[in-house]
């Protein structure tokens, strides 16, 4: 029998409410909303619409990812009767649900594939774009760096000619992305380049506009620019908090980063007691303020200790771990500096007993560092000793030479053009 739609209004609230008491009569309520005949010529009412969802959402909570698929195959026969639009939204809701549950990645990629293949053959060309661009993603988080240049190339130039600004600032982020992983940092600029050009020409939703300041982060932090790096960084957290987006932790993370390799570590307890900041607590924001401190007490130990206590947070983040170990080599550097200063020829067991480090690794420091010519001097290995020199005077005499040289030339090219003048 046809329920009316106040009935149906009903019966999808009453489900809704259960939806955090029990997920299970939640989901079976929502099936069999799904499952009526309304009789309406567009194949899905809106309160079954909605309960699909809904469906997604406890789904991808639940990680239940057969189900997902399940859903989306007993959905497909009322393609046809459907808006393409409504369509699209539908697919890409299941396509962004799956992605959420943790160790799906072969599925998610069979998904996006299958679905890939259903549009090339239903022509749905504005769908099979999306679809692609979130493959292209997901070879990014796999390592398949080639494949997703590949693919993005191929959604680039199809995208350019249909000027869908929209989806091709979503293609050149990604783009950016994949070159930063491969560590090629000038074509990372260069794409997140053209991804704000695009930007500047359309309106950019909030979520999109904080990836891309956090991108922005990202390659400046790269190029030592932690100043600009902490202002994007910054930008992207005020983007990402009102959206509830777990990458604003990220985004914290990065900024308190930003502070300590700029040498202002004193400013991060006032960055954590912000408006925004404040609630955000864990290892993540525990770890940044360890290091704080311990750049600040300059101990190299404090340092090893903090990585192996926050390993997942920190070794595990290519980016910070990239830096802090850059922190670490510089604040070892100091360290040596401050211990050999006061002598010209020291025994390097000696140096290495002050510090309180292995031998070898100590040996190694102080070669880079006089190949680095951070001080002149060097390694006697037939006593074990460092030599050290002192600075040489600076002599002025060839500086002085070029000079008058100069200034001659240009006396000579001043009475040159007077000559021409009396000859004319």
């Amino acid at each position: 029998m046809e329920d009316s739609e106040d009935v149906l209004r009903e019966r999808y609230e009453g489900v809704v409410a259960l939806q955090d008491v029990d997920a299970k009569k939640a989901i079976a309520g929502f099936r069999d909303i799904l499952s009526e005949d309304h009789g309406g010529a567009e194949g899905l009412s809106r309160f079954q619409e909605w309960s699909l969802y809904n469906l997604c959402d406890l789904y991808s909570r639940l990680e239940d990812k057969d189900s997902l698929v399940q859903l989306l195959k007993d959905t497909r026969p009322l393609f046809g009767k459907l808006p393409k639009a409504k369509t699209a939204k539908i697919v890409r809701t299941v396509i962004d649900s799956m992605a959420k549950i943790p160790n799906t990645t072969d599925a998610y990629m069979a998904l996006c594939n299958e679905y890939i293949e259903w549009c090339i053959t239903e022509r749905r060309a504005f769908l099979r774009q999306r679809i692609q661009t979130r493959l292209a993603n997901l070879y990014l988080s796999c390592g398949k760096f080639q494949q997703g240049l590949k693919l993005l190339a191929e959604l680039q130039s199809e995208v350019k000619k249909l000027d869908d600004k929209q989806l091709l600032v979503e293609i050149f982020l990604i783009e950016s992305r994949v070159h930063h992983a491969l560590l090629n940092l000038p074509k990372a600029k260069s794409s997140l380049t053209a991804a704000r050009s695009v930007s500047n020409s359309i309106y950019v939703g909030p979520l999109l506009q904080a990836e891309i300041d956090m991108q922005g982060g990202i390659l400046n932090a790269d190029e030592k620019d932690f100043r600009t790096a902490y202002s994007y960084f910054f930008e992207a957290f005020e983007g990402f908090v009102p959206l509830h987006d777990p990458r604003a932790k990220d985004c914290l993370k990065y900024m308190l980063l930003s502070k300590i390799m700029n040498s202002q570590g004193d400013e991060v307890p006032t960055i954590l007691n912000g408006k925004n900041a404040i609630s955000f607590t864990g290892p993540e924001i525990e770890s940044m303020r360890a290091v704080a401190k311990a750049y600040k007490d300059r101990s190299l130990h404090e340092f090893d200790s903090i990585k192996e206590k926050y390993k997942e947070q920190i070794v595990n983040d290519s980016l910070v771990a990239r830096h802090l170990k850059d922190l670490q080599g510089n604040l070892l550097e100091q360290n040596l500096i401050r211990i050999i200063e006061p002598y010209s020829r020291v025994e390097i067991a000696q140096v290495a007993k002050l510090i309180d480090l292995p031998l070898p690794m100590v040996e190694t420091k102080l070669s880079q560092m006089i190949l680095d010519k951070k001080f002149l001097g060097i390694l006697d290995q037939g006593t074990g000793e460092l030599v050290v020199f002192d600075e040489p005077a600076r002599d002025d005499t060839y500086d002085a030479s070029l000079n008058v040289v100069a200034s001659m030339s240009n006396v000579v090219d001043s009475l040159f053009r007077r000559t021409e003048h009396l000859e004319a």
